[in-house]
């Protein structure tokens, strides 16, 4: 393992070697999709051969950044790379790759804390606003120019991340950052317009069903919603038409903890939290199995929904489960 200048380590890797793969976890949000397209478009440019890798594939408002159309679903697993990249995965087995049988050496660039220390390079600052921002201080110290293109996603992964700069992680790193790309060319309202202005109507039509779910703890400092199968199945979407539902709850005067509950199967919701800074639900989330950041994560539970809302509820020390 290179533990010593992971930065270094990192940016001689990427100037050494030829033939790259660059992935990210599934279900990818904007700074897991933003980097990997950010990195996938900076190799290219260097002259290197680059696969870019998402077993979910690009979500649709994601579809404007440069390079998305080049993501690939499948790898063939007897292929071999000089070096795989793995983006903003808090644990390997998120990535859907069997990385280290494929790769010569395997560098891990992450922001999320207790990030598994799974690569021969381990990048990984909890501190960062982004993995977006990391990725721009790797590239800033490679004998490269960056482009407007990779400006593009580096700020759209930043923003994104950071809440439009409205959560805790907005740092002055990510301002300066986000200064610079725009400065190369970015266009802050054609992002913010890609993002935030281009819902499909059944995008709206479930978050009315899911509105209606909401729940809010008598003592008002929790609060959730939920997304059923048959809310999918009622309006023939997928589950990525339901991402950043759990900001309603947040919204909500007074809530400290937002939860969102998406039915997967039959007995198994994958539970989205964000806290508002006193409840540490990264913690949480790492004791249900789960991971993420101390104002952001998730975790997969079984059981009936009220039994896994009852349970949360009970976990965050609720004075009682909403009805």
């Amino acid at each position: 393992m290179t533990k010593n200048d992971p930065l270094q380590a990192t940016v001689a890797a990427l100037t050494s070697g030829q033939r790259f793969l660059v992935a990210a976890h599934e279900g990818p949000d904007g700074d897991a999709m933003s980097s990997t397209l950010a990195l996938t478009n900076a190799l290219r440019e260097m002259g290197k051969d680059v696969v870019a890798y998402n077993i979910d594939g690009v979500p649709e408002k994601f579809t404007f950044l440069p390079g998305s159309d080049t993501v690939v679903q499948q790898v063939d697993e007897d292929e071999h790379f000089d070096v795989i990249i793995i983006l903003d995965v808090g644990e390997l087995r998120r990535a859907k790759l069997p990385a280290r049988k494929m790769a010569t050496t395997l560098i891990n660039i992450d922001h999320h804390p207790f990030s598994e220390d799974f690569g021969d390079i381990y990048l990984v600052d909890d501190h960062a606003s982004a993995t977006a921002a990391m990725l721009y201080r790797v590239l800033a110290q490679c004998d490269y120019t960056i482009s407007s293109q990779v400006a593009l996603c580096i700020y759209t992964g930043i923003l994104s991340d950071t809440g439009s700069f409205r959560y805790s992680s907005a740092d002055p790193e990510s301002f300066e950052i986000a200064g610079k790309m725009v400065a190369l060319g970015v266009d802050p309202w054609m992002v913010a317009g890609g993002l935030y202005e281009s819902q499909e109507v059944e995008r709206l039509q479930l978050l009315g069903l899911s509105l209606n779910t909401l729940r809010v703890s008598p003592c008002g400092q929790f609060a959730a919603m939920t997304v059923t199968q048959q809310m999918f199945d009622q309006l023939g979407v997928g589950p990525e038409l339901a991402d950043s539902f759990v900001n309603y709850p947040r919204s909500v005067n007074g809530v400290e903890v937002a939860l969102f509950f998406r039915e997967m199967e039959a007995g198994v919701y994958k539970l989205g939290m964000r806290s508002k800074g006193t409840v540490d639900v990264g913690a949480l989330a790492r004791e249900l199995g789960g991971g993420g950041h101390h104002n952001a994560a998730g975790a997969v539970l079984k059981g009936s929904l009220e039994e896994v809302h009852a349970y949360v509820f009970a976990r965050l020390g609720a004075d009682t489960t909403p009805q």
